[in-house]
């Protein structure tokens, strides 16, 4: 999957995913949700059966609430709701959501590699923050993150998909073949990226979120690189 000996030394569009590509994310919704488990202690469901349910209600309220550790508290109420054997009482209510709220509490945490990266890339091409969820939480860890300054725009949308790509090409007038997308998420990052016409960077993560995972499918006109480092980046740009 990877391109070769291919190198892009003409300035290039580069739209960089935040979550799992720039710093850690899906690691702290996974201590959420081990501490969940353990205080719903069912008798009989396993973690995967749990997580099989969440992931129903996570698909179906995304599309109403969106995403982000407000929205992860809900699911995780929810699917409480229909999971405890026992009675469900507001002061467990608000353990639950105590569980969510500590994702934000967390130090961020950048990848390896990233800020001398960006240091680099940023010298030689346009870069763009492209992520999503809830705009103040994204902010919010962007200004944390201490990156901001590495890039001339930031957009923060509802939903990563063909239609956002698209919208987000024409109204900055970009030539396609010379735009990138780069990230952890075959759902959000690559493949909508790839049906947009637009080339595309494939870093996976170990804790990618599983409703961000699908086949990577190269069935457009984009060029499609895999590495395994955000440093590697370096190596082609």
């Amino acid at each position: 999957m990877a391109a070769g000996n291919l190198s892009l030394r003409e300035r290039q569009n580069l739209f960089i995913d935040a979550d799992d590509t720039l710093w850690e994310n899906n690691i702290y919704f996974e201590r959420a949700f081990d501490d969940f488990y353990d205080f719903l202690a069912h008798s009989s469901l396993t973690p995967v059966e749990v997580r099989a349910v969440l992931d129903e209600i996570e698909i179906v309220n995304s599309k109403i609430h969106g995403y982000g550790s407000a929205s992860f508290g809900r699911n995780l109420s929810e699917c409480y709701h229909h999971l405890a054997e026992r009675e469900v009482k507001p002061d467990d209510l608000a353990t639950i959501m105590s569980f969510a709220e500590r994702i934000l509490d967390h130090p961020m945490e950048l990848i390896h590699g990233v800020e001398e990266t960006l240091v680099y890339l940023s010298a030689r091409h346009d870069l763009t923050l492209m992520t999503k969820g809830h705009p103040e939480e994204q902010k919010l860890k962007l200004d944390r993150s201490g990156l901001a300054i590495y890039f001339g725009h930031t957009v923060i949308v509802r939903e990563k998909n063909e239609a956002s790509y698209c919208s987000m090409v024409n109204e900055r007038g970009l030539e396609t073949s010379r735009t990138w997308m780069i990230g952890n998420s075959p759902r959000s990052d690559i493949n909508p990226a790839l049906a947009a016409g637009l080339n595309a960077v494939f870093i996976p993560h170990p804790h990618t979120w599983t409703l961000e995972r699908e086949e990577v499918r190269n069935g457009g006109r984009g060029k499609l690189i895999e590495i395994e480092r955000f440093a590697d980046l370096r190596e082609y740009f």
